[in-house]
């Protein structure tokens, strides 16, 4: 896979979040490039695109990161995800249990991130 043919899923619901985002990705040579404003988004564009890549936040409205973590996958257990927030929030061990492995901590404003225990696995 080259840069030029990745997908990338966006899921945050800062647009700022999510323009800065993009135009970071933009100048890597990512041009197709998905984006969600929340959860219940987040799942239904990662059901539609199938991105190879999702850097999703984990604090959104009416689904949470975590959540849609679980249902996608529940669609592809290989997915590759990428959760992050810069909201102060420590790791949950409800969220390991969904998939996400301990490798997340808290740093003050830097963005705390995790990797999907099937990566682990590979």
């Amino acid at each position: 896979m080259s840069v030029e043919t990745m997908k990338v899923l966006i899921c945050d619901d800062s647009i700022l979040a999510r323009k800065k985002t993009k135009t970071a990705l933009n100048q890597l040579g990512v041009t197709q490039i998905f984006e969600a404003a929340d959860g219940e988004q987040a799942i239904a564009a990662y059901k539609e695109h199938l991105p190879d890549i999702t850097l999703m936040d984990i604090v959104m409205p009416k689904v949470d990161g975590v959540a849609a973590l679980k249902a996608i996958l529940e669609v592809n257990p290989k997915a590759k995800v990428v959760m992050a927030s810069s909201v102060g929030i420590r790791f949950s061990p409800e969220a390991y249990f969904r998939g996400a492995d301990q490798d997340s901590y808290q740093q003050g404003c830097k963005i705390n991130k995790c990797r999907i225990k099937s990566e682990r696995n590979e």
